[in-house]
């Protein structure tokens, strides 16, 4: 990793980690704000993180790393601290070494989330107006629901394929968080502002997401954290009915900013020449 020791350095680790797009998502901003440094995939298996970790302060420019499955998790006891939102999460997206060779980990996606809907939404679009309902109660669900409580959000209906995560996140985060069973998921529509679906129905390779839209409100927004691909069945029919709808794209995007900041010393913007620099194959 030190072929160079001159330039700031960060990347991605992972296992696998060949389809992770931030070395698209950095690569363009350090291109856009002239910066010379670099962003690389490091392919990391699960028995050598915490070598790797250890030995991440000594090397040569790197200022830090995103992580990503499966090791969102497994970098935590490596940390000399981690932010508010990763320990709420329990996991981290977001490493930065600091200046005394600690590392410190956080959690962005929730800000990422946020984001991404503030920033897509119709204008006057607010999560603390109406019920959001969340489809899914996995690790993705967590950032999400941290992101919608945070936001104000009044109740977060929760349906999963199994009821007792979805039960154990409810006893967890809180008496705003309300558990239906899958098979009502389209009945808690009414009333609702938002639908997020963080499950893989829908994703490129998987089954559609089967849900029944008649009970939600014209003009509630509707979210899926899928990018792959970008236009999911569940977009499609939202929009199809009038629905804004907000892609799974943004979160990545917006969820890169922190820590492009905290590495190469520069707050970047989200714009659309940077999403079809994302997407380009």
């Amino acid at each position: 990793m030190s072929d160079d020791p001159v330039i700031p350095r960060a990347g991605v680790i992972g296992w696998p980690v060949a389809h992770s797009r931030s070395p698209k998502l950095h690569g363009f901003w350090l291109r856009q704000y002239g910066i010379d440094g670099r962003y690389d995939r490091i392919p990391v298996p699960p028995e050598e993180v915490g070598a790797f970790l250890a030995a991440l302060p000594r090397e040569p420019g790197f200022r830090g790393i995103n992580v990503t499955i499966p090791h969102k998790v497994a970098v935590l006891p490596y940390l000399a601290e981690t932010d508010a939102a990763a320990r709420r999460i329990g996991a981290v997206n977001t490493i930065v070494v600091r200046a005394d060779g600690g590392l410190a980990g956080s959690n962005t996606d929730a800000f990422g989330f946020i984001e991404s809907l503030k920033a897509d939404a119709p204008p006057g679009w607010s999560a603390a107006a109406r019920p959001a309902v969340l489809l899914g109660a996995g690790g993705a669900a967590r950032a999400l629901v941290v992101a919608l409580l945070d936001a104000g959000v009044p109740e977060l209906r929760i349906a999963n394929r199994s009821r007792d995560r979805a039960e154990a996140l409810a006893a967890e985060f809180g008496p705003r968080l309300t558990v239906t069973d899958w098979d009502e998921r389209a009945a808690v529509l009414a009333g609702a502002g938002l639908l997020v679906n963080s499950t893989s129905l829908g994703m490129t390779g998987m089954e559609a997401l089967d849900i029944a839209l008649d009970d939600l409100p014209g003009d509630a927004l509707v979210s899926d954290i899928v990018y792959a691909p970008l236009q999911t069945p569940l977009l499609a029919a939202a929009a199809a009915r009038g629905n804004p709808v907000v892609d799974g794209l943004g979160m990545l995007l917006h969820q890169g900013r922190p820590g492009f900041e905290a590495w190469f010393g520069v707050a970047p913007a989200v714009t659309p020449a940077l999403r079809a620099a994302v997407l380009a194959e």
